[in-house]
């Protein structure tokens, strides 16, 4: 606050996801003049479509998915590919269906690995001896496990660091039918590079929106996606709420109506 005030600041313009906007709301609780805009590419911010970010993510996972597709084919390889998104499936659940993943497992969804195992079993029975599986990385098991690679630290912000989901699955496949499982993690990889057109141009509409609502002195709001219109929505109406994946979405139903397994009974 010392800060703000020595710099004179009109404005702070907070980019970020889910957590930096919390932080922005906390500094708007104590007079800061603040705009929120949502950048993330996991997509889980409440009160918009999208954030700009997601769709390069996706991209970026889809483009990886089809490679993959080619090799596990020609190879008859159980094929998975870890992406990120944390608590929320959206980036394995939007790329896995662009990508043709033949099971998908995501967060809002606990897995049952037995039905995972029994689709990849009836491919191959039906002449497919090949999958893709796409697994977010904070799958969750049926017993709630989740699989982390480091424990929740100070340096870390007291959150796990999630990780290996991917390489735990296989194993489990691994165990019960005789096919080659390979795993790729794309990680970081998924976060750089240049934006696609659809984030590029959601990015500049969100700018221009955020500059204007400060000129009009309307602080404590986020700039948001409401196809087809970019609104401003209060920052207290989503400060520390995580938009996760309804698991009776539409998105949810169309996956599993073309033969998308999420790791449940339905095939």
């Amino acid at each position: 606050m010392a800060t703000v005030r020595k710099l004179g600041l009109d404005c702070l313009f907070v980019v970020g996801g889910e957590g930096t906007l919390d932080i922005g709301y906390q500094l708007q609780q104590k007079g800061v003049p603040m705009i929120g805009i949502p950048k993330t590419i996991d997509n889980d911010l409440d009160r918009t479509d999208y954030t700009f970010g997601f769709q390069t993510a996706v991209q970026v996972a889809c483009d990886a998915m089809d490679r993959l597709q080619t090799t596990g084919r020609s190879h008859q390889r159980v094929m998975i590919l870890e992406v990120m998104g944390r608590n929320a499936g959206w980036i394995a659940l939007e790329a896995g269906i662009a990508g043709g993943a033949h099971i998908i497992l995501i967060p809002e969804i606990p897995y049952d690995i037995r039905f995972v195992i029994q689709k990849i079993k009836y491919r191959a029975q039906g002449g497919s001896p090949y999958t893709i599986l796409m697994a977010a990385e904070g799958a969750v098991a049926l017993d709630g496990t989740v699989v982390t690679q480091e424990s929740a630290t100070t340096r870390l912000q007291g959150v796990p660091q999630l990780g290996g989901v991917g390489n735990h699955i296989a194993a489990l496949i691994k165990q019960e039918i005789d096919l080659e499982v390979r795993t790729t993690v794309l990680g970081h990889i998924q976060r750089g590079g240049s934006p696609c057109a659809f984030d590029r141009v959601l990015g500049t509409r969100l700018g221009a929106a955020a500059v204007q609502a400060a000129a009009e002195g309307k602080f404590g709001n986020m700039v948001a996606l409401r196809t087809p219109d970019i609104v401003l929505v209060p920052i207290a109406e989503l400060a520390g709420v995580v938009r996760t994946v309804p698991p009776a979405s539409q998105l949810i139903s169309a996956a599993e109506a073309i033969g998308i397994n999420l790791g449940r009974e339905k095939m």
